[in-house]
This record gives structure tokens, C-alpha cells and sequence, in this order.
């Protein structure tokens, strides 16, 4: 079964209207991966990481940017608990473990992107405050994803970043691909 909610681009900005603060190029009827492969080829590529982070739902979106930070990390750089704590729930996407990735997000530095996946983690769903119900806006966890993704290519080097952008957002293809579910135009 395809992980990919959407027949056209159109479709996801119509479920996403802040999608369009990120991505400024019209929504097309394309096929999303189509329009997704046209906006990493484009003049603005960055706009493909916003695209990625709203057609993945929320816990793909939450893996997809994990692997890319820990693909992006340097080499013997030290454990992120944010991450660690983000992994953990993808891969037991309890309401336990979400309270737990938030936990870590507040605990962690707020300049690491790990924190912030992290907190997408722990933003996935069910309330927002442990104290009373305030559910968790739709569109919350792309938000953050999108930032997390970002600040981890804002760290790579000049010289490296296009190609680091063009695996993340072949990632993001992969993870949506995975079962045969890419759209042909």
C-alpha cells in the first residue's frame, strides 16, 4: 500500500494551506512526486524539504527527517537524545513515548535538530498539554519536520549541501516509493 495521501499537488496544499508560507510555487494537478522532483530542480530546492515534510504523514515524516539529520551528522559526533528519543517513538508510536520525545525536546538545545524532531515527535497527535486536552494542529508536526531538515542542511558545508538536499529529498521519495506507490504523470 502506497504511504502517499495525495493524487495531485493541488491536493496537498488544499489540506494545507500554510504548506503555500513554504512553498511558493503554484500547486499544480501533477502527480506529487512530480511536482516534487520539479521543485528540487528548481530555481528555490529548499521548497522541496517543505513539500517532503507535508505529503509524508506524520510518523514517516517524523522517521524521513531522522535519517536525514543522522545521515547529515558528522561522523563520532555524540548520541542526540532528541533523536534517540524521536526514533523511539517511530518505532512505537505509543502516546508513552510521544510524551517522552516531547520531554527530551524541552530538556534539549533548541539549536540542534534533533530537538526539534524531537518535538514534531512529540507533536504528532493527542493533546499538546499533559494537563488538559488541546489537540495537536494537523499540520504541526510538517511544520517543525521542515525546520528540523533545514537547520541540519544550514550545518553542511557549502560544497556539499546540493548533494545533501538531493539525498534528503530522494529519502523522502524512497520512503513514499517504497511499495510501488509513485504516481506517474
Amino acid at each position: 500500500m502506497s504511504r502517499l495521501r495525495f493524487s495531485t499537488a493541488r491536493e496537498v496544499f488544499e489540506a494545507f494551506p500554510d504548506l503555500r508560507e513554504f512553498v511558493r510555487t503554484p500547486p499544480t494537478t501533477e502527480p506529487p512526486l512530480t511536482f516534487l522532483a520539479r521543485l528540487a530542480g528548481g530555481a528555490e530546492p529548499k521548497e522541496a524539504v517543505g513539500f517532503c515534510a507535508f505529503i509524508l504523514p506524520r510518523r514517516e515524516a517524523v522517521w524521513w527527517a531522522a535519517q536525514t539529520v543522522q545521515r547529515i551528522r558528522p561522523p563520532g559526533a555524540a548520541p542526540d537524545p532528541g533523536l534517540q528519543a524521536a526514533e523511539a517513538w517511530v518505532r512505537d508510536p505509543s502516546d508513552g513515548l510521544r510524551w517522552a520525545a516531547l520531554a527530551a525536546a524541552d530538556a534539549g538545545d533548541s539549536e540542534e535538530p534533533g530537538t526539534w524532531i524531537a518535538r514534531a515527535a512529540g507533536y504528532s497527535g493527542g493533546s499538546m498539554l499533559a494537563t488538559h486536552p488541546v489537540p495537536c494542529p494537523p499540520d504541526l508536526t510538517a511544520k517543525i519536520v521542515r525546520l528540523a531538515v533545514l537547520v541540519a542542511l544550514g550545518r553542511v558545508p557549502e560544497r556539499d549541501r546540493d548533494a545533501a538536499l538531493r539525498n534528503c529529498v530522494e529519502a523522502c521519495i524512497r520512503l513514499v516509493d517504497d511499495e510501488g506507490g509513485r504516481t506517474k504523470s
